[in-house]
């Protein structure tokens, strides 16, 4: 485990360097970009990654003075298309949007992966930050998230969560809250957050850890009644809603997130040319507007700090996947 650690402490280092460097360089060459940018976006359309990618993409292309062109490759938890990024010429053309599964924890759920982050990655930006929302049905016996804890120490894996799939950070919210709350709790993966929200929603499953835009209107629409938010601090769209660590899971804190990343040889003041326009665009208030009504906090960063969250995120997962004993094939 020391020599596991020390491996994840070397990757923080790498991965923080290499946002540095990013830095070193402002200005991108004067023939960059001649042509439009492909953004590789490891969702499916429809869903709130590719949402708030959508709403930036034709502001980032202004500032670029290129069309910016979104080409989804959803599957195996973002491995499909980070892959496919990690094979792209390495000139500025090609990025990507990653998101927790496949920049931190699939290292740790797949016994091989087509990529390695550190190696084959220079990060660019931190995007967003997608809370999620443990929910119960309206009629639920547990009005609190003590309620429901209780149910589950009192019938072991009796109790059932479902979540949007095997590996999303979804399921790892779960594993997390089942580990810090010392409970035996039943998982149920579904192919998608919706037909979770409809599970709940009709009582075939007696709560879900669900992200916010995908059961934002039915939380007000009263269809499904939220016991918590994963996140460190209450949302602006549910004040009332308590974080998971005010009802009683003490220091919990999980939430999904997706970021831009490029080939790792993209020139320095090409990368520094992204993060720069990003960050314009990631602060314009229509684009915050746009994405904080689809249950989204936009979070720009540097390529350091987005490293170094990279590689924080990719120590927790690994923890909480050894722990828990996940394994994906």
């Amino acid at each position: 485990m020391t020599r596991f650690l020390g491996g994840l402490a070397a990757l923080a280092v790498a991965l923080a360097s290499a946002g540095a460097a990013a830095q070193a360089q402002v200005a991108a060459p004067a023939a960059w970009p001649s042509k439009p940018v492909r953004l590789i976006v490891t969702f499916p359309p429809g869903g709130s990654t590719d949402a708030v990618v959508r709403i930036m993409a034709p502001k980032l292309g202004e500032r670029l003075g290129q069309q910016v062109v979104v080409d989804n490759r959803p599957g195996a938890g973002g491995n499909i298309g980070l892959a496919a990024l990690a094979k792209s010429e390495a000139d500025g053309y090609t990025i990507g949007v990653g998101a927790a599964g496949g920049l931190a924890a699939n290292a740790s759920l797949y016994p091989k992966m087509p990529f390695d982050v550190q190696k084959d990655f220079v990060p660019i930006s931190l995007l967003a930050h997608i809370p999620f929302v443990l929910v119960v049905p309206p009629g639920s016996s547990a009005k609190s998230v003590a309620d429901l804890l209780a149910q589950a120490k009192a019938d072991p894996g009796k109790v059932a969560v479902g979540h949007g799939g095997n590996g999303t950070a979804m399921h790892l919210s779960v594993q997390l809250m089942k580990l810090m709350a010392g409970v035996d709790l039943t998982e149920v993966a579904y192919k998608g957050s919706g037909p979770v929200a409809l599970d709940v929603i009709g009582g075939q499953v007696p709560a879900g850890m669900l992200d916010l835009p995908s059961v934002l209107q039915q939380i007000k629409a009263g269809k499904v009644r939220a016991l918590a938010v994963t996140g460190a601090t209450r949302l602006p769209q549910l004040p009332d809603v308590p974080t998971l660590s005010e009802a009683g899971v003490k220091g919990y804190e999980s939430t999904g997130w997706f970021g831009v990343v490029a080939p790792a040889a993209t020139p320095p003041a090409v990368v520094a040319r992204l993060q720069s326009d990003m960050r314009a665009v990631l602060t314009d208030p229509e684009v915050i507007a746009g994405a904080r009504a689809a249950g989204v906090e936009l979070s720009p960063t540097t390529s350091a700090e987005f490293g170094r969250f990279i590689a924080s995120e990719t120590v927790k997962w690994a923890d909480v996947i050894k722990r828990s004993g996940t394994k994906l094939e």
